[in-house]
């Protein structure tokens, strides 16, 4: 056993609806849903014990993994001028069976 998991620290409510901040809606995104998996943009700091504790609380669903990564910002030109999209970080988060989220109702 890790000395990590023992240290995990109550998330707070607050913290909660800062964590999650909006369901990733892509064609991608949607496919997971055969596979229990929904996808959220979450906030760049948030660990996965914080995002599974929020998942939980916030839909009253079990999570049985999560998985995060990076999303690095495009580079684009708009006029001939080179600009930047911020990055963000997306969270993948497998449901255990039987449990669903309907990410179109919101909280």
């Amino acid at each position: 056993m890790s000395w990590k998991f023992l240290n995990k620290k109550p998330v707070s409510k607050e913290r909660m609806y800062q964590v999650i901040q909006a369901p990733v809606i892509t064609e991608k995104a949607t496919m997971g849903s055969e596979n229990n998996q929904v996808t959220f943009k979450v906030a760049t700091d948030a660990n996965k014990h914080e995002i599974k504790a929020a998942v939980e609380n916030l839909f009253d669903v079990k999570v049985k993994a999560v998985n995060t990564l990076n999303v690095k910002g495009k580079v684009k030109r708009f006029r001939g001028i080179v600009g930047k999209r911020a990055g963000f970080k997306k969270a993948v988060v497998t449901l255990a069976e039987g449990d669903s989220i309907d990410v179109t109702t919101g909280l």
